[in-house]
């Protein structure tokens, strides 16, 4: 096995990163539409609709996030789109398929390297097996294919 450097790993993130905030870019402007109709229709206070969109929106995203990352990376492929086409996948320890509860895990273990200033992820440049901290969390690899 010959591990996927930050770099790689970096560059397969904005792919994904893209194809994320496009899909919840399109959720979010049809949740939109859906409660102007539902406003016009309810009589619904503008403020309280403000208040529930914003709501929604984070919630549709978030679910988007959490579930694109997990689905693709727990899946046969062991990759998002983004992997695939940077040519790396991850896998368990022993290289084994990841399961969607690990990979879920795996995503909200993202949230901490967030809240740390970025370290948990620029820890892949430096530590033998090149894992994030997300990856150490939930005893994942992200190797070359």
């Amino acid at each position: 096995m010959t591990y996927a450097g930050f770099w790689k790993r970096f560059l397969a993130y904005i792919i994904d990163y893209f194809i994320v905030f496009i899909a919840s870019f399109i959720c979010g402007f049809m949740i939109g539409i859906l409660l102007g109709i539902l406003m016009a229709v309810f009589n619904i206070n503008p403020q309280e609709a403000e208040a529930a969109l914003s709501f929604a929106g984070a919630l549709v995203g978030l679910s988007i996030w959490f579930l694109y990352f997990a689905i693709f990376e727990s899946s046969k492929l062991q990759a998002t789109p983004g992997k695939l086409s940077i040519g790396i996948r991850v896998t368990g320890l022993n290289g084994e398929r990841i399961t969607f509860l690990r990979a879920l895990g795996r995503t909200a273990a993202k949230i901490i390297s967030v809240i740390i200033l970025a370290i948990g992820f620029i820890m892949a440049a430096f530590t033998q097996k090149k894992q994030a901290l997300h990856d150490i969390i939930a005893q994942t690899l992200v190797i070359n294919k």
